[in-house]
Parts: C-alpha cells; sequence; structure tokens
C-alpha cells in the first residue's frame, strides 16, 4: 500500500438510556500510512467543527490490538484489547472524563491495496455504562480515481 492514503472511519453507538438508539458517525479524510515492526500505522489530522485547532491522530493496529492516540484540542490514548478493558483519560475542550473500554472483537482485514479493521467495544464515560459501540475503518490507496473526498 502507498504512503498516501484514504480513511473512512465508521462509528455505530448504541445508547442504553435511549432505548437502543443507535448514532452512526462517518469520517472521510487523508492521511498517511505506514506499516512497520508487524504494526500498521495511520496518520492524519482532524479538524472540529466550531474551533480553530485540529487533533492529530495516530492510530496503530494488528490483528490483536488497536491504539488510538489523539493530540491538539482533544488529548487520549484509547486502547481496544480483545476481552479486555481498558480506561483513558479523555481530555476535551469541556474538561477530563474517564474512558472506560471493554472490547469485544477486533477482525482485520488486509489486502493488497485495502485494510479493513472493524472493532465491538462498551463504551463508559466517568464509570457509567453508556452503551455498545462499533467502529470500522477502512484505509485505500490514494489515487488519481479517488483523489477527492
Amino acid at each position: 500500500m502507498t504512503k498516501d492514503v484514504l480513511i473512512s472511519i465508521r462509528g455505530l453507538q448504541v445508547l442504553v438510556d435511549e432505548e437502543g438508539v443507535q448514532e452512526p458517525v462517518e469520517v472521510l479524510n487523508t492521511g498517511q500510512y505506514y506499516f512497520k515492526n508487524n504494526q500498521h500505522y495511520i496518520l492524519y489530522d482532524e479538524p472540529a467543527e466550531g474551533f480553530e485547532e485540529t487533533t492529530h491522530n495516530i492510530l496503530k493496529f494488528n490483528k490483536q490490538k488497536l491504539e488510538v492516540r489523539k493530540r491538539g484540542l482533544l488529548e487520549v490514548h484509547m486502547i481496544f484489547e480483545e476481552n479486555k478493558k481498558n480506561i483513558s483519560m479523555y481530555q476535551t475542550p469541556f474538561g477530563v472524563m474517564d474512558m472506560g473500554i471493554a472490547t469485544t472483537r477486533i477482525e482485520l482485514m488486509e489486502e493488497p491495496e485495502r485494510i479493513f479493521l472493524e472493532v465491538d467495544y462498551a463504551l463508559e464515560l466517568n464509570g457509567s455504562y453508556v452503551g455498545d459501540c462499533n467502529i470500522q475503518l477502512e484505509v485505500r490507496e490514494r489515487t488519481k480515481e479517488n483523489l477527492s473526498l
């Protein structure tokens, strides 16, 4: 896969207090891809609506683990490991929260020009269960045909 990539991140959150209401989110972005020491790396910047500062993101993953590091407007180091619960401090412009991530499934599919990663997890904020979530990450080579988002 080339260094320049298109990144699609789809998330789905089923809220516990909203009787199973699903909140889908999709982010499309461009970024950089590296493969080093049997780890995939994705680097990209994420703008935030209503703020001038962006967040720099580094995704590091393999078949067993996903790490998400955000620096800038948002600050967090999230770790997703199948059948484990990890706690992170999530710093936002509005304050700091404890974030619990209990990962139930990680699935990685690798192709020459595409990588697909899917993660299922339960989310807690400040010790309270929020809901069950799903992340789907698709990374494709950036070509002349798909240059624009």
